[in-house]
C-alpha cells in the first residue's frame, strides 16, 4: 500500500545491498501514475552497485556514476569536484530512483536524466522534486507529458518552485493561451531562463510594452526566441525596427525585431551580398524584407538553391520573387520544382501567357493548384497530371536521398 511521502522519519526509504553485478535499473518495479502525493519505497525498493575496491579508489558518488550510470572518471570527477554530486551512502541515489521509477520514469528515461543532470542524485525527493511535480498536474500536464518533457529537459528541476519557477509561470500566463501551454513552454526553454535574472526579463517586457509592441508579438518570442528578453540593448532594435516603417503594434513588428536582434551583422550582410549577386538591389531587399521580415532568416543556402533553380534552370528572372518573398521558406523539392515543370509546359505550349504572375501559382494550396493549372485543361490534364505526380516522386526518393547522404555522409556546409 502507498504512502504519503511526508512520513515519520521511521519510514524506509530504500534498502541497500551491495552487489557487483547489479543494475538498479533493471530491477522490477510497478509503473504508478504521477500523482498528487509520492509513494514510498517497499521492501522491494531499489539496490544499487559500489564495489570495494572501486570505493577506495574514488569518492563514494564517483564510483556510484561510474558503475551504475556509465560516466567516465574524469566526468564523474568533474561533477564530484564542482560539488554538484555529492553523497556517501546509497539512501538518496536510491530514494531518488524509486521515485522516479514509481511515477512512470522507465529504465531508459532515469538513464537519460541522471546523464543530463547527475546532481538530482543528491537531491530530497519529497522535498526537490515531489513540490515541482503536484504543481505541473495543478496545470494540467498530464503524467506521460511530465515523463517526455523531463527526460528531455530536467534542469527546471534544479530551481525553486516559489522563488524562480512559479514567478515566471505567472509572468509567461499574461502571453500564453494555458496554464499546460505555459509549464510546456518553461520546460523545453529552461535552458534560456537560467541564463537571464527575472529582472531582466520583466524589464525588457515592460519596455516592448511601452514601445507598443503586442503581446501576441511577444508571446511568439517566449515561443521561438526567449533569449531576445535578455537583450541589455533591446531599445536600440525597437527603434532600428520601427525606423525601417515597421508598426509595433503588429505581428510583423515582432518578426522583424528578431530578424534584425538575432542575427549578427556579419550574417545579415552576407545575406544582403548573395540577394544582390543574384540581380536584386538594395531598395528591393528592402521592400522585400518590408513586406516579408522572415525572408532575412531563410539560409544563404536555400537562398541560392531557389536562385539557381529559378534563374540557371528555369530562365526566369530573379526579379519576380520579389513580388513573393515567403517563396523562400517553400520547399524546393516538394512545391516548387513539381509546380515550375507544369508552368513551363503551359508556356511553352502558349496556354498560359508570357506576362502572367510567375509566382502566383505557387501561393495556391494543392486542390487549387491542381484545379486551375491542371484539370482546367481538359486536352492535357492527363499528361499534366503524370507530370505533376512524377516530379513529386522524383523529388521525394532526391529529399530522402539527401537526407540520408547528411545522416551518414555529413558534410561541412
Amino acid at each position: 500500500m502507498s504512502k504519503l511521502f511526508l512520513c515519520p522519519p521511521n519510514v524506509v526509504l530504500g534498502f541497500i545491498t551491495t552487489n557487483p553485478k547489479f543494475d538498479p535499473l533493471s530491477q522490477k518495479h510497478s509503473s504508478f501514475p504521477i500523482s498528487l502525493r509520492f509513494r514510498c519505497c517497499t521492501a522491494a525498493a531499489t539496490t544499487t552497485t559500489i564495489t570495494a575496491s572501486e570505493s577506495d579508489t574514488h569518492p563514494f558518488a564517483v564510483s556510484y556514476l561510474i558503475n551504475n550510470f556509465d560516466f567516465s572518471p574524469e566526468s564523474a570527477l568533474k561533477y564530484f569536484n564542482s560539488n554538484k554530486v555529492h553523497f556517501n551512502t546509497l539512501e538518496k541515489p536510491n530514494s531518488v530512483i524509486t521515485f522516479l521509477k514509481n511515477n512512470g520514469f522507465s529504465h531508459s528515461d532515469i538513464r537519460i536524466i541522471i546523464t543530463k543532470s547527475p546532481w538530482l542524485l543528491s537531491s530530497k525527493p519529497h522535498k526537490t522534486l515531489l513540490p515541482k511535480f503536484q504543481f505541473f498536474l495543478s496545470k494540467g500536464v498530464s503524467s506521460s507529458d511530465i515523463v517526455s518533457l523531463l527526460t528531455a529537459n530536467p534542469g527546471i528541476l534544479l530551481y525553486g518552485l516559489k522563488k524562480r519557477i512559479i514567478p515566471l509561470f505567472e509572468l509567461l500566463s499574461r502571453f500564453l493561451k494555458t496554464d499546460k501551454h505555459v509549464i510546456v513552454r518553461l520546460i523545453r526553454q529552461w535552458h534560456s531562463f537560467d541564463c537571464m535574472s527575472y529582472d531582466l526579463i520583466v524589464a525588457n517586457i515592460n519596455l516592448m510594452s511601452d514601445f507598443g509592441v503586442c503581446n501576441s508579438a511577444i508571446a511568439v518570442f517566449f515561443q521561438t526566441n526567449t533569449s531576445i528578453f535578455g537583450s541589455t540593448d533591446l531599445i536600440k532594435s525597437l527603434e532600428e525596427v520601427k525606423g525601417l516603417g515597421f508598426d509595433p503594434s503588429t505581428t510583423t513588428f515582432g518578426v522583424a525585431l528578431m530578424a534584425k536582434k538575432c542575427m549578427s551583422k556579419t550574417l545579415w550582410n552576407q545575406k544582403v551580398d548573395v540577394f544582390k549577386k543574384w540581380g536584386w538591389s538594395d531598395e528591393a531587399i528592402f521592400q522585400a524584407f518590408r513586406s516579408y521580415p522572415n525572408l532575412m532568416m531563410v539560409s544563404i543556402d536555400k537562398i541560392n538553391l531557389l536562385m539557381t533553380f529559378w534563374v540557371n534552370q528555369m530562365g526566369w528572372n530573379s526579379l519576380a520573387l520579389t513580388k513573393s518573398p515567403n517563396m523562400f521558406t517553400y520547399s524546393l523539392h516538394k512545391r516548387i520544382i513539381p509546380r515550375a515543370s507544369i508552368l513551363q509546359y503551359l508556356l511553352m505550349k502558349g496556354l498560359r501567357k508570357n506576362n502572367a504572375s510567375l509566382v502566383m501559382p505557387f501561393s495556391y494550396n494543392e486542390k487549387m493548384f491542381l484545379s486551375k493549372f491542371v484539370f482546367s485543361f481538359k486536352e492535357e490534364s492527363d499528361y499534366l497530371l503524370k507530370l505533376y505526380e512524377e516530379k513529386m516522386k522524383t523529388m521525394a526518393c532526391h529529399s530522402l536521398n539527401r537526407f540520408l547522404d547528411d545522416k551518414y555522409h555529413p558534410k561541412m556546409r
